[in-house]
């Protein structure tokens, strides 16, 4: 099975980074996991506050600990915030289910790890991630 290189976690760092400078978002911060939740690379801009880091890998820990973008599981945990609460406290607060995160995956679908985002709007953070995604050649879900 492929796993996600350091070369393609940068890639995917820089091109997101890349895409908030050019749209005009305030500083962020972006990180990469891998496929286990470890870190893969992370990055915080100039400005970016103390949070963003850990808001960033809250995102991408939760999204690839579930197999679903943040999005998805911020949907879902409208209709059981129980479930979704009792999975923050056993995650020891690591688990955010907040737009910010996508999954990471290879051509044939099999999840590779997770970025996240922070320091815009969920939507914003969402769209770096998308981008960096992509600019490695990977697929995003």
């Amino acid at each position: 099975m492929a796993s996600l290189t350091l070369a393609q976690a940068n890639t995917i760092l820089q091109a997101a980074l890349t895409a908030s400078r050019q749209a005009g978002y305030r500083p962020m911060a972006v990180v990469v996991l891998d496929e286990a939740g470890h870190l893969k690379a992370a990055q915080r801009e100039d400005g970016a506050s103390m949070f963003r880091i850990d808001v960033a890998t809250g995102k991408a820990w939760a999204a690839v600990g579930m197999g679903a973008s943040s999005r998805v599981l911020g949907e879902r945990a409208q209709g059981n915030p129980n479930f979704f609460v009792s999975l923050a406290a056993t995650a020891q607060g690591r688990f955010l289910p907040q737009t910010g995160a996508v999954l990471i995956k290879d051509a044939q679908g099999r999840v590779l790890g997770a970025v996240g985002a922070s320091g815009g709007t969920g939507d914003e953070d969402e769209a770096i991630c998308i981008a960096g995604v992509e600019a490695a050649g990977l697929q995003h879900g």
